[in-house]
């Protein structure tokens, strides 16, 4: 799909299914983004849209990528 080409209907859908698949899997929406060649914004409408429980900022600290505070 082109940048900035509206996506709608079932398209959307698939997209968002795939998007919650590889956001699940502990990608982040940054390289989802790049991946696909979407922006941020987009990527994260996206989730928004199709309900998947977004991480907290910092990255997912089960697999020990977050960031120290201290």
């Amino acid at each position: 799909m082109h940048k900035g080409k509206w996506i709608t209907g079932s398209a959307r859908k698939e997209l968002a299914d795939a998007f919650t698949k590889e956001y699940r899997e502990g990608r982040s929406i940054r390289a989802i983004a790049e991946a696909h060649g979407r922006s941020y914004g987009f990527v994260h409408r996206v989730l928004t849209e199709a309900g998947a429980p977004l991480r907290a900022r910092g990255g997912d600290v089960r697999t020990g990528t977050a960031h120290s505070t201290r």
